[in-house]
């Protein structure tokens, strides 16, 4: 079987983030099986049009916003080349394949961005992507990360949850494990990229309660993003600066090191697809706090894992990380169970309920003659 996936980034892009993460884990298993892939995004910086990664073929074109002119043109070119079309749709505008070849196309959705659009974008882009993200009704198959995804998926756009498979998203056990060493003063870890709709100055905002009672804790945040000025700024603005460490980028040897050293792990977003970064702390051992949205209410199973907060309460998620941090037999009990949890999730088992639905789709089409 040969696959043309198409997506904004690719796995090496600077901005990748969970989507191209579950790109590459699903692809490099997928080439283990046979299957060919062919993954088509934007071109970044001095990156090649051609590259290899992990035995998948990257073709990059275009820019930010050219791609979505010049990704159709290929598939109208090229598209029945393929056997099977994957649009990976992670941020919000479809590629609207389905247009422009016979071929078996399923769209990929990691999460709605009807009321996350408003939050990253001015009045009339938002708008606009917003009506654009509505046509991704016009698909006939759709795979999701998560439970949550389908029924917002259904809710929103009314799409019988006949059409939506969930996938979930994994972890690799291999290298995402607990360990015995933790940082000596109370840490929280936030991984992930700093984008407004992460609400990562929630975060900051209640780690300035938190440091009123407990002078020693510190927070990590890793990731880059256009936010990381503005956050900056605020750990400056409330004193903060000396305590709260901003990573940027960094490599997974080093994520995994910090993650598993920290106390807890964090996550503040309006939604989320799942939450992989939440799910790879949990396979080290290490708890969430997280707020109670889409998503992550998948990733983090209340008083059993990690600990749910009423989302925007700044004040609650101060005093939901304070109550681990002083409860040691609490935060230990909290951090065996999500590792436990973890094991329901491997990349493995996505790839196999991947490529049974993909499958599904080339045999229906095949025999009804491609039409």
């Amino acid at each position: 079987m040969n696959i043309l996936w198409i997506n904004h980034r690719d796995p090496r892009h600077p901005q990748a983030g969970g989507a191209e993460a579950r790109i590459l884990e699903i692809g490099k298993r997928l080439l283990e099986r046979g299957i060919r892939i062919t993954l088509l995004c934007e071109k970044f910086d001095s990156a090649p049009s051609i590259e290899k990664i992990e035995g998948m073929e990257v073709k990059r074109l275009g820019g930010k916003y050219c791609i979505h002119v010049l990704a159709p043109l290929f598939v109208k070119e090229h598209g029945e080349e393929f056997d099977i079309v994957i649009d990976d749709i992670a941020h919000a505008v479809p590629w609207f394949s389905n247009k422009f070849t016979k071929k078996p196309v399923i769209a990929q959705i990691h999460h709605v961005h009807q009321d996350v659009v408003p939050i990253e974008l001015n009045v009339l882009k938002s708008k606009m992507v917003a009506l654009l993200e509505k046509r991704i009704k016009s698909y006939n198959s759709f795979i999701t990360v998560s439970s949550s995804t389908k029924e917002e998926l259904e809710t929103f756009f009314r799409i019988p949850g006949s059409r939506i498979n969930v996938v979930y998203n994994g972890v690799d056990h291999d290298v995402y494990r607990p360990s015995n060493k933790k940082y000596s003063d109370p840490t929280i870890v936030y991984i992930g990229r700093l984008k407004k709709y992460k609400r990562i100055d929630h975060v900051i905002r209640a780690f300035k309660i938190i440091v009123e009672e407990k002078p020693n804790a510190k927070l990590i945040i890793v990731g880059g993003g256009e936010q990381q000025q503005p956050l900056k700024n605020l750990a400056q603005d409330l004193n903060l600066f000396e305590k709260i460490e901003f990573k940027g980028h960094v490599s997974d040897a080093e994520k995994i090191d910090i993650l598993q050293k920290s106390w807890a792990s964090v996550a503040t977003s309006v939604k989320e697809g799942f939450g992989i970064s939440v799910l790879e702390a949990a396979a080290c051992g290490v708890p969430g706090v997280v707020y109670d949205v889409p998503g992550l209410r998948e990733s983090v199973k209340d008083c059993e894992t990690g600990l749910l907060v009423t989302s925007g309460n700044m004040s609650l998620l101060a005093d939901r990380i304070l109550t681990l941090i002083d409860d040691e037999t609490l935060r230990e009990r909290l951090g065996k169970n999500a590792l436990v949890y973890s094991k329901n999730f491997s990349w493995d088992n996505t790839v196999s309920n991947f490529l049974k639905i993909i499958k599904n789709e080339w045999e229906s089409y095949s025999a009804t003659g491609g039409s």
